[in-house]
């Protein structure tokens, strides 16, 4: 089996038989064309390394050096370890298939991450960037609904976007369908549900009319269901309204519903069910977050903080 056969093996495997959403399995795609690329230029190596069963663990840590080192745009670690946890997925599935003897991948390390919190906005700065979604039009409803449902349920922006209207069962629920089509049901607060409901009953009707029919829940002004990229522009329009000069993304309102919930008293448990982290320590990050917003304000309060 040539590479570049392994790898459309492969990602017919995480796209079928695993269930990967259509994105994660266009991310893998592209960190393996880097990487068979690689791989076929003879430039790089003696010889081509066209099967996977003459790739050995020295050449994977001279791929992950490359990706750091490569003259044209090096790539970051955060960038490299996504690509090589990629390119560990693909050996361990030729392994798993009985294509190769052995798992050339396993002990490769990844670069050494720097911490990097969430970087989160303060309750004033969301309520600021709502409010300049506040109108009466059919856009300014649709927005001020997608801005509020994202803060209410500190879901992904795929997440929302994602959103059919029979997903809002109930009066205060939605059901959000996460990485690996994993479901789950998040609370709505009163004012997320307000502007649901004027955009469901004044809104959405408009817009439906302007295009075939879906049963998508956000709509765009041609009737069709809002992207991802839509609701970066529109959250990013809204911020430059508001006046915030940081820069604002549909992740900045899940980073900041995590960090508003710990710092209000949730228990982190429950904060892991509502984003639909598949691990708790992930959701720790964020504690992290609260903690460093405490000591900052211990310093700057507390008379005896400080020489």
């Amino acid at each position: 089996m040539i590479i570049q056969a392994a790898v459309d093996t492969y990602l017919r495997h995480v796209s079928i038989e695993r269930g990967l959403s259509a994105n994660t399995v266009a991310a893998y795609r592209r960190d393996l064309a880097i990487y068979a690329n690689w791989l076929g230029n003879s430039d790089l190596h003696w010889h081509e390394l066209d099967d996977p069963r003459k790739v050995t663990p020295a050449h994977i840590a001279e791929f992950v050096r490359f990706l750091g080192q490569r003259e044209e745009s090096p790539l970051a670690a955060s960038s490299i370890a996504r690509i090589l946890s990629t390119v560990r997925g693909l050996h361990r599935f030729l392994l798993e298939e009985g294509v190769v003897e052995a798992d050339v991948a396993r002990d490769t390390k990844p670069p050494k991450l720097a911490s990097r919190l969430p970087k989160a906005i303060s309750i004033e700065q969301v309520e600021a960037l709502l409010a300049a979604t506040d109108g009466d039009s059919v856009q300014q409803l649709r927005d001020k609904a997608l801005l509020e449902l994202l803060y209410a349920t500190g879901a992904r922006v795929s997440e929302v976007v994602g959103l059919n209207v029979d997903d809002v069962i109930e009066e205060d629920v939605v059901r959000l369908r996460g990485k690996g089509d994993k479901q789950r049901i998040v609370p709505v607060g009163s004012y997320a549900r307000a502007a649901l409901d004027a955009y469901l009953v004044r809104a959405r009707p408009v817009l439906s009319q302007r295009g075939a029919a879906t049963p998508a829940l956000f709509l765009g002004v041609r009737g069709q269901r809002v992207s991802r990229q839509n609701a970066w522009l529109i959250i990013r329009s809204a911020a430059e309204r508001a006046g915030l000069e940081m820069e604002v993304s549909p992740h900045t309102l899940r980073h900041s519903f995590a960090t508003h919930l710990l710092a209000g008293g949730a228990d982190v448990r429950v904060v892991q069910e509502l984003l639909g982290h598949s691990s708790v320590a992930t959701t720790q990050i964020y504690t992290l977050v609260t903690a460093d917003t405490l000591r900052d304000m211990y310093t700057t309060a507390h008379p005896r903080a400080r020489y």
